[in-house]
């Protein structure tokens, strides 16, 4: 059996290795007016990199979790560090647009190989105790990723030039794939998987079958709700937003974005603790951050135009919890799906924040485009474009609510009752009556 210092090393190879594939992810965000200049391109152009990597990232999570299923994590994260290391080696030395926009796809796609596998690793080399946990700071230490993108990367674009910004991005991408190639492994030495490679017709019916459990549409609704508002805001329209819409200086901004990372990685582990402590209330933080989010933005986008400096504060700290909320997603694809369809049900629910980030950065930007004339960056038209998310809220919730129905159902028939709210409460207070009368 592995001792304990070789599975904190194997989970450290993996966290570095999505920490460098957020950082090829956020990579072009941080380079946007080097890109309008070095590519000729329009704003609106350059916002289909950001669109088409998207779009990538999401179509490929269910084929992402298939291969999981069949080939393991460990070649998947190395085969992701290559295709992105290979996008962002070509992004550093082209120019022309159309194969500019190439590289950016394989970085998506590179990405969408990356994250779930990292966390098939984690529930592999963690109890069922401790994987929620270990889930979080995999999902928060990543984070950092944006960052090295903001940073280090940014002071190599402006001092050494893009050619060297990028390339080093590539670099590092390939120490990060060579590491993963020598150091992880798909489980511990001593467990054996049994599982035999499925064939074709086994994929498909464990792709329907994943999809037809309960909790796995659980896990792809509570992804949605929670995840899409937080991404749009960091990967895209956040930062517009705060200088054009809401008067702040860049620098100002800046240091607004770095709060929403800071505080996503304060608040992970407080809710993937909650989560193993209390299994049969995840979908109540689900609701409560889906509900705090809408509140902060409702705030927001009510007050007088530009919004006081502390409301953008509280927006900002409510939104860095959608990150680690959408992970809860994550440990219902786990808790109700075997093992060896947990990849494709993985997959699945990765699939429920990024199509709606990918929708609402596209619908954000029809909005702006429609409502603030040939600039777009007014305020009134970011109030307008904002307004879009609502839609996503309603329909994230309603699937949660009902697909937690679906779900207590067929715990119920397997003999797994969930007391309600109101029943905890009432235990709790007669606790506390008895134990107080103990003392």
């Amino acid at each position: 059996m592995d001792t304990r210092r070789s599975v904190w090393l194997v989970w450290s190879v993996g966290v570095f290795a999505y920490l460098v594939a957020v950082l090829q992810r956020s990579s072009f965000g941080v380079a946007g007016l080097d890109a309008t200049a070095r590519f000729h391109a329009a704003p609106v152009t350059l916002s289909g990199f950001v669109v088409l990597q998207l779009l990538v990232y999401a179509s490929l999570q269910i084929p992402v979790g298939l291969l999981l299923d069949r080939y393991g994590a460990r070649r998947l994260i190395v085969a992701g560090g290559l295709i992105m290391a290979t996008g962002q080696l070509l992004l550093a030395v082209v120019t022309d647009l159309p194969v500019a926009l190439l590289a950016r796809g394989l970085v998506g796609a590179g990405d969408a190989l990356t994250f779930i596998s990292v966390l098939r690793v984690v529930g592999a080399w963690f109890s069922p105790r401790r994987a929620p946990l270990m889930t979080q700071l995999t999902a928060l230490i990543g984070q950092l990723g944006q960052v090295l993108s903001a940073i280090p990367l940014v002071a190599l674009l402006h001092g050494a030039g893009w050619t060297a910004a990028f390339g080093s991005a590539a670099g590092l991408g390939t120490l990060a794939l060579v590491l993963a190639w020598v150091v992880v492994r798909d489980r511990p030495r001593g467990v054996v998987d049994t599982a035999a490679a499925p064939t074709l017709g086994e994929v498909v019916r464990g792709l329907r079958e994943a999809w037809l459990t309960p909790g796995t549409r659980l896990g792809f609704w509570s992804h949605m709700g929670t995840q899409f508002s937080g991404t749009v805001f960091a990967l895209l329209w956040g930062m517009p937003f705060l200088v054009a819409g809401q008067g702040l200086r860049p620098v100002e901004a800046s240091v607004l974005l770095t709060v929403f990372v800071v505080a996503g990685i304060v608040v992970g582990p407080v809710i993937g603790e909650l989560t193993a402590r209390h299994p049969l209330r995840r979908s109540w933080m689900v609701l409560a951050i889906i509900a705090a989010t809408a509140a902060a933005w409702t705030a927001v986008l009510l007050a007088p135009q530009p919004a006081p400096r502390w409301l953008l504060v509280v927006l900002v700290l409510v939104l860095a919890a959608g990150g680690p909320g959408s992970i809860v997603g994550f440990d219902f694809a786990r808790t109700f799906n075997p093992g060896g369809r947990q990849g494709t049900a993985v997959g699945i629910v990765n699939v429920g924040g990024f199509s709606a980030s990918l929708v609402v950065v596209l619908a954000v930007g029809l909005v702006l485009g429609a409502v603030g004339g040939p600039d777009g960056y007014t305020p009134e038209a970011f109030r307008a474009a904002w307004c879009v998310q609502y839609a996503v809220w309603a329909i994230a919730l309603v699937g949660v609510l009902r697909s937690r129905r679906l779900t207590r159902r067929r715990m119920a028939r397997e003999g797994v009752v969930v007391p309600s709210l109101r029943e905890v409460i009432t235990r709790r207070r007669a606790l506390a009556r008895s134990s107080g009368t103990a003392g």
